[in-house]
């Protein structure tokens, strides 16, 4: 037991282990993962900041950044094999939005119904764009994910603060280096400058997002572990994204 009266684990222990509210947590980051790339992916917006200028961004990264909390907390409540299975249910959850989307707009519109060129443009993402949303996706997940856990070994479970906005700088940065120009560099409207701009934006924001959420981070995670009455401890995990729960670590 901890000073909390926390009972602690090691990550193969809480791997096969059945959870209150994991379900709960696991259904938000799903949901706010696909609303995020739904609704904002694709739209450059602009802000005027004082002594700077107009200054563009991704409208995602206004909520997006959430399932990234919602990943930290993940993680530092449950261990990386729980939240490993977050990430690709979350994975395969873009994977059948972007096809029941592009099955829906291809579908041949009814005579009497004028919403079609509409429906497109909110819904018809390319596939340029929706590769590289779930490219982005996996890959800065499985960092944020890896990195947390590490440091809270390396930071004995103390001072989650840090590894959570940690975790976030390296996360956050893989999504941003790959999910923009994957998408955008080449693309009509958009110059390399622009992509390199937005990517960097989108990465401060998203950084800054998470640190400013720290104090709600810090009360969903005091909640969680008090209610399971464990705290996990990653030691000894295989943290590879294809390992199975319970798997012993490679190498």
């Amino acid at each position: 037991m901890d000073a909390q009266g926390l009972r602690q684990i090691e990550g193969d222990a809480a791997a096969p282990r059945n959870f209150r509210y994991f379900d709960y947590v696991m259904t938000a980051f799903v949901t706010i993962l696909l609303l995020s790339n739904l609704i904002g992916a694709g739209k450059r917006a602009v802000v005027d900041l004082p002594l700077i200028g107009p200054w563009p961004f991704g409208a995602g990264v206004l909520f997006f950044p959430v399932s990234y909390v919602i990943g930290d907390i993940l993680t530092e409540v449950y261990g990386y094999a729980h939240a490993r299975r977050c990430i690709w249910a979350g994975f395969f959850a873009i994977i059948f939005m972007v096809f029941m989307a592009t099955v829906v707009v291809a579908l041949p519109p009814d005579a009497g119904w004028t919403g079609q060129a509409a429906y497109e443009s909110v819904f018809g993402q390319t596939w340029r764009i929706a590769a590289a949303s779930v490219a982005a996706f996996w890959a800065g997940e499985f960092v944020n994910s890896y990195v947390l856990a590490r440091m809270k070994i390396w930071t004995a479970g103390k001072a989650l603060w840090t590894r959570t906005i940690g975790s976030t700088v390296f996360g956050q940065a893989v999504d941003s280096a790959l999910f923009y120009p994957l998408a955008f560099l080449g693309a009509a409207g958009w110059t390399p400058g622009q992509v390199a701009t937005v990517a960097v934006t989108q990465w401060v924001i998203k950084v800054t997002w998470e640190a400013l959420l720290t104090p709600v981070t810090y009360a969903a995670v005091g909640f969680l572990k008090r209610r399971e009455g464990v705290d996990v401890f990653d030691r000894g995990t295989d943290f590879s994204p294809f390992a199975k729960a319970g798997s012993a670590p490679s190498g």
